[in-house]
């Protein structure tokens, strides 16, 4: 089912209003505006414009834009004062005298209430729009002294456009729903309706959810266009009497002088003048003609003073027709843009006595009501009873042409009312049922609304036979009526149509045409998007033409980029020959050849970029700007940061030239410049690659014995000194992580200085694939940690391949102490050392080499250098990075310092190759390399 909108359809501007959980909600045009001009237009090109579009076109367009229709809905040509004929735009009368507009653009004529229809369309499609389901009904408002036929065009136009109308509502009405929607207390309020074409007034009991109208009145004829033609009217005066030329008969002119005696109007209302330009309104053999003058207020109230002083009548009639005063008001509400002018509020203060209300938009107010209406008949309002009444008279006319009342005004609607009438002659067999509106007492002065016959009366004495007339309105405020002879039974009846004259017939046949219109008006738009698309398509090409250019360089692609040259020269080529099928296969091949190019910029690109194009960009950038803020800033001294000997880790240091030693690099280039451990806070350098120093790690200048001075060192030879020959004379162990000979050299023995670079660790002699096996570096006599010799009481066998040790307790001088170890069992040599580095809260003693001296506790003689060692003692070594998850050693030096123990004499018991082997590491299950995980 499809939703039920309240439309307030205006002569000037019309709006569109719907209830959304349970608050009338005021829909915005697609140009963002929350009123729509009441225009519609057809273009040079035969295309429809409706609102804002049509209006601005108006000047240049004048007999084919169309505007204020709405006074001609339901009248007949003969019914128009001069006013109303004096337009831009054609209208004339038809056969049966009624009005019709002409458009020469399309050579045809418009019933008002197809024009109408269209707008009624475009609000319409703009709520369905904001709705996402299809508006199916409405309820369109109407002035309160809308006549029977103008309500039936009204409807009429409704149905055209494809809604089902479900209410026809009075303004004032709708404006007092909208008023008295959260009204708990009994009011009397007055609804003062000066709109665009209309003016109304009326007066309501509302309170509890009940509104009451007690009495309508007002001026069908009477509205702010009204006090723009007074302006108008002014300054074509003035032009003709300065240059002897009549404005009002040029349609371009005219339209010009509407305009801007509109927005005139509008300034006034918040200004004491206003300027008033219109350059080149005419030419003469002299040359053109502009107009330049000012406006004041006071000016603009004494052109409109007989206006003003028809806005007192209807309300006074409608005080007057409720039997109330002007003390026995509660509020004034204004509605409409005709009620901002001050003229017309001072008019209501001294008429009323009381301040107008600010609560409700005048221009909103109308349509507000109205989805306040339709949601009481779909439900989605509880609560409120609406009572309104009917604005006019209803009757027949008698003998002598007099006007018999039978429905007389204000009297509350839906209502059925009947009356018994007779024959004026003898021997009638017909009567002539002849339906009037209005309040004068002579048939002749009041508003016909149709006519019908009731035949086949018996023929009888004058005044014998009874007629029983009804008179039926519903909650529309259209009428039916219905005549029966009691005699026979016989019944005719008559649903008045209206003075338009518009039978079923022509109805359909303006539906059948309005879908016409609405199927011309999509491929319309769908052939202008189509061109747009296009047009949209080429520019995009050549922008990225011109980027990839840039980017790239001009042979980048070379080929294709000459092929969507082409295709773009082509596809503009269709668009000026308004080629639809060339349009479409050109489009479609560019967008193809664009998606490729884009596609191998991308590839180049990601190819060109670090780490797989711009994701790798950014996991570099987040690397640099958060790896060390988080992690390191807590761990002193991994090497080159916190307040180390050789400054901040952030510092603006040349890494390449500080700290080198005889022409040597003792360290390489930042790490965060390489990207293996960067993400832990670890030193973030792939170990044994160029990125940290250039030779191996673990070399035996590096940790073992010092680095000789630069004069005794051999030509090429490694080490890593920090800058400073004095290392060579330390002899004691630097605490590396060194590696252990080759499977090929003697266990036990010194390493050699020409062991291979770092960049060949894992290929001189290592064997990945036997990583951790007993061949590893150790020969047959390898032996688990599981050993009873070991005596590691921190070490978990169940871990399996996991090497992770586990601490078994908080106390920092546990972990693999010297007594820990069993001499007799313990590795010979030079093997794998794990330097006493502060694995979080444990200490592991390295095993020295065979040179180093057994008994001497490790005293540092450059404790006291800066640029020897850290400054700070509870720092450990560079190259002893801790794990991930441990925390700093932070004991004192003195409780750190060990004496270490004599290397025992080496196990050559033979042993089963597979014996006690430490199970291999199952890499598939963590995120570590296998470099990771040994190290």
């Amino acid at each position: 089912m499809g939703k039920v909108v309240g439309i307030d359809l205006g002569t000037t501007n019309s709006v569109v209003s719907v209830m959304e959980g349970g608050k009338p909600v005021v829909i915005a045009n697609a140009e963002g505006m929350r009123t729509t001009p009441s225009v519609v237009a057809f273009s040079k090109e035969g295309e429809r414009l409706v609102g804002q579009m049509a209006r601005r076109q108006a000047v240049l367009n004048p007999q084919n834009t169309f505007y204020g229709v709405k006074r001609y809905m339901g009248r007949r040509y003969t019914e128009l004062d001069q006013s109303s004929k004096r337009v831009p735009y054609t209208i004339r009368r038809d056969e049966s005298g009624n009005v019709k507009i002409r458009c020469p653009r399309l050579e045809k004529d418009f019933a008002p209430e197809e024009i109408s229809a269209v707008v009624l369309r475009k609000l319409a499609d703009e709520a369905s729009r904001y709705l996402g389901q299809p508006v199916t009904g409405a309820v369109i408002t109407v002035p309160a002294y809308f006549n029977d036929a103008q309500r039936q065009a009204t409807r009429n136009a409704g149905r055209i456009a494809g809604l089902e109308v479900k209410r026809i509502l009075n303004e004032p009405t709708a404006a007092a729903l909208a008023y008295g929607l959260d009204q708990v207390q009994n009011e009397t309020i007055l609804v003062f309706d000066l709109g665009g074409g209309t003016f109304d007034v009326s007066i309501l009991d509302v309170g509890d959810g009940v509104f009451e109208v007690r009495s309508t009145s007002g001026d069908t004829q009477l509205g702010g266009t009204n006090f723009d033609t007074k302006i108008v009217d002014w300054l074509a005066d003035q032009f003709l009497e300065k240059e002897g030329i009549d404005l009002r008969k040029d349609r371009q002119a005219l339209q010009r002088l509407t305009e801007a005696a509109e927005k005139a109007k509008i300034e006034l209302s918040g200004v004491a003048s206003t300027e008033i330009s219109l350059p080149f309104i005419t030419a003469t053999p002299d040359g053109p003609k502009h107009i330049e003058t000012r406006l004041s207020r006071s000016q603009f109230e004494g052109l409109c003073g007989d206006l003003v002083s028809a806005l007192r009548a209807p309300l006074k009639q409608a005080l007057s027709d409720a039997g109330l005063t002007p003390n026995d008001i509660d509020e004034v509400v204004l509605v409409g843009g005709g009620s901002r002018m001050p003229m017309v509020q001072d008019l209501v203060r001294s008429l009323i006595g009381l301040e107008p209300s600010q609560n409700v938009n005048p221009d909103e107010a109308v349509a507000v009501g109205a989805a306040v209406q339709a949601g009481i008949i779909t439900q989605e309002v509880q609560d409120i009873m609406l009572l309104d009444v009917t604005s006019l008279s209803l009757g027949l006319e008698t003998i002598g042409g007099v006007m018999k009342k039978v429905i007389p005004r204000n009297t509350t609607i839906p209502v059925r009312r009947s009356d018994i009438f007779s024959t004026s002659e003898n021997n009638q067999t017909s009567v002539e049922v002849h339906v009037l509106q209005g309040e004068r007492e002579m048939g002749a002065d009041n508003k016909s609304l149709g006519r019908f016959k009731l035949m086949g009366i018996p023929p009888a004495p004058r005044g014998v036979p009874q007629v029983l007339v009804s008179f039926d309105i519903d909650a529309n405020g259209i009428l039916q009526v219905s005549a029966m002879d009691k005699t026979t039974g016989r019944e005719q009846s008559l649903t008045v149509q209206g003075a338009s004259n518009l039978d079923e017939g022509e109805v359909q046949r303006m539906i059948r045409e309005a879908e016409e219109f609405a199927e011309t008006d999509r491929l319309q738009r769908e052939r202008v998007e189509k061109r747009n698309r296009a047009e949209a398509l080429t520019f995009q090409a050549e922008r990225l033409l011109r980027e990839v250019a840039l980017d790239f360089g001009m042979q980048f692609a070379r080929d294709r980029r000459r092929r969507i040259e082409g295709l773009v020269q082509e596809l503009r080529d269709y668009l000026e020959q308004s080629d639809e099928r060339g349009i479409d296969i050109a489009q479609a091949e560019l967008q193809d050849e664009l998606y490729d190019l884009n596609r191998e910029a991308y590839l180049y690109e990601a190819d060109d970029a670090p780490e797989g194009g711009i994701l790798g960009q950014i996991g570099s950038t987040l690397k640099k700007t958060f790896t060390f803020d988080d992690d390191l800033d807590a761990r002193p001294n991994y090497g080159y940061q916190g307040s180390s000997s050789w400054g901040n880790w952030d510092d603006d240091w040349d890494y390449d030239n500080r700290g080198r030693s005889g022409g040597q690099q003792p360290y390489g280039p930042p790490a965060y410049d390489n990207r293996a451990y960067g993400t832990t806070g670890y030193s973030g350098q792939s170990y044994g690659n160029q990125g940290y120093g250039n030779q191996g790690y673990g070399n035996q200048s590096y940790g073992n014995q010092g680095t000789p001075p630069a004069s005794n060192r051999p030509s090429g030879g490694s080490g890593y000194g920090y800058g400073d020959d004095r290392d060579a004379e330390r002899g004691y162990s630097n605490q590396a992580y060194d590696r252990g000979p080759s499977p090929g050299e003697n266990r036990g023995s010194t390493p050699s200085r020409s062991q291979p670079p770092a960049s060949d660790y894992g290929q001189a002699g290592y064997d990945r694939a036997d990583y951790g096996q007993s061949d590893y570096g150790r020969g047959s006599d390898r032996s688990g940690y599981d050993q009873p010799g070991y005596n590691r009481p921190d070490y978990d066998p169940d871990y399996g391949s996991d090497y992770r040790r586990q601490p078994q307790n908080s106390d920092p001088g546990t972990g693999y102490a010297p007594s820990g170890y069993d001499d007799q069992r313990s590795r010979p040599g030079p093997e794998r050392g794990y330097g006493e580095a502060d694995y979080g809260s444990q200490s592991y003693d390295n095993y020295d080499r065979p040179g180093s001296a057994p008994d001497t506790p490790r005293q540092d003689p450059w404790n006291d250098d800066p640029w020897g060692q850290p400054s700070s003692s509870s720092r450990p070594p560079a190259s002893q990075a801790p794990r991930p998850d441990a925390t700093p050693d932070r004991r004192p030096e003195a409780d750190r310092q060990r004496v270490p123990q004599a290397p025992p004499p080496a196990d050559r018991r033979p042993s089963d190759a597979n014996a006690n082997r430490r199970p291999a590491p199952r890499y598939d299950d963590d995120n570590w390399s296998d470099r990771d995980e040994w190290l």
